[in-house]
C-alpha cells in the first residue's frame, strides 16, 4: 500500500459518524409533518447530517490522499475517486456524491433548503453512510 492510514483518526471520525446516526434514526419515528413543524427538530437532523457527511468526507480525503496520491478538486470527487480504486461500489459513490452536494447546500445556501429533504434523507439514506464505513473498514 502506498501511504499509512491514520486509524485512530478514521476511528474518530467513524465515531462522530455513529453518533450523528443515532441521534438522526431516533427522528425516523416523526411524521414529515411533526419534523417540519419543530424548528428545533429541524436544527438538530441538520447539524447532526452536517457532522457525519463531513466526517464522511474526512475519511474520504485522508483515504484518497494517503492510499491514491490524489487530492479531489471538490468534495463530490472524493467518492468518484475511491469508486475508480474499487474501495466503494458505483452505487454507493453515487449516493455518498449527492449527500456531499447536499452538504454544500446545508453550509452555503441555508436559506434555499428544503427542509423536507433532510427528512428524507433521514428516512432513506443513513444506511449509505454506515455502508461507506464498512468499505473503509476493510482497509483497516
Amino acid at each position: 500500500m502506498k501511504g499509512s492510514l491514520n486509524y485512530e483518526m478514521i476511528r474518530a471520525r467513524f465515531a462522530e459518524i455513529e453518533e450523528s446516526l443515532q441521534r438522526l434514526e431516533s427522528l425516523k419515528t416523526l411524521s414529515k409533518e411533526e419534523f417540519l413543524s419543530s424548528q428545533d427538530t429541524i436544527d438538530i437532523a441538520s447539524y447532526r447530517l452536517l457532522i457525519a457527511i463531513e466526517a464522511a468526507l474526512n475519511v474520504c480525503y485522508h483515504v484518497s490522499a494517503k492510499r491514491l496520491q490524489r487530492i479531489p478538486e471538490e468534495y463530490a470527487q472524493c467518492f468518484v475517486l475511491l469508486e475508480e480504486a474499487g474501495i466503494i461500489p458505483p452505487g454507493l459513490s453515487s449516493d455518498l456524491r449527492r449527500m456531499a452536494k447536499f452538504r454544500n447546500l446545508l453550509v452555503h445556501v441555508y436559506w434555499k433548503i428544503d427542509y423536507g429533504q433532510v427528512y428524507d434523507i433521514i428516512q432513506r439514506d443513513l444506511e449509505d453512510l454506515r455502508s461507506f464505513e464498512r468499505a473503509i473498514a476493510k482497509l483497516l
